[in-house]
């Protein structure tokens, strides 16, 4: 296996959702919904990495190097609109962190990135949004003090620490709150019925 080119290739993907995200801020249209072009990008992304996996299982540290394997869960992070994949590489990464093949912040964020669309509580509060008084807020999450005994036992600051840096950096990407919250959240909520992170409620 050429995990060398398969390395390079995961990067690429990277690279390019990187550049994307980028343009976007500096047009300032990150703020209002998911971007259609961003959605493409990450849903084309997904899919390469999927067949990837598909042929090496998760592309941890011992076989494609630290920075591809860094590169493959921002990869999986962002893959929102593919619940099953992400899903799918949340246990595969469970495993490889268990192993010490993979780095377990990355574990951490993809777990509370899948329960935050599953409409479940956080363990290690790192996925944030804006609230309803236009704050950039941890989104909902389990105990705190627990929520931050689970982030040292793995290296992370303590979640107060990380609400400050996260507000700082979203003021320096000039990023701000949705214009109308309650038609956001409306939305969200349909748009995770529609790719299946939660069941469609049927009408009798």
């Amino acid at each position: 296996m050429d995990y060398k080119s398969i390395a390079k290739r995961i990067i690429e993907l990277k690279d390019s959702d990187l550049e994307l995200r980028d343009r976007l801020i500096k047009k300032g249209q990150l703020s209002e919904g998911y971007n259609k072009e961003m959605e493409q990008l990450h849903n084309r992304n997904a899919k390469i990495l999927d067949d990837i996996i598909d042929k090496i299982s998760y592309p941890t540290i011992d076989k494609v190097g630290k920075e591809a394997s860094e590169a493959a869960w921002l990869v999986i992070q962002h893959a929102i609109g593919q619940p099953d994949f992400m899903k799918k590489c949340l246990e595969l990464l469970e495993k490889a962190v268990g192993e010490n093949k993979a780095d377990p912040k990355n574990l951490a964020y993809l777990t509370d990135r899948v329960a935050v669309f599953e409409g479940r509580r956080q363990l290690y509060g790192t996925q944030f949004d804006w609230d309803e008084n236009g704050v950039l807020s941890p989104n909902d999450f389990d105990d705190l003090s627990r929520v931050n005994q689970r982030r040292k036992s793995i290296g992370l600051n303590t979640l107060e620490e990380q609400t400050i840096k996260i507000r700082r950096q979203a003021k320096n990407e000039h990023e701000s709150p949705p214009t109308d919250f309650q038609k956001r959240k409306k939305e969200f909520d349909e748009w995770r019925k529609t790719v299946g992170w939660v069941h469609q409620t049927v009408n009798k």
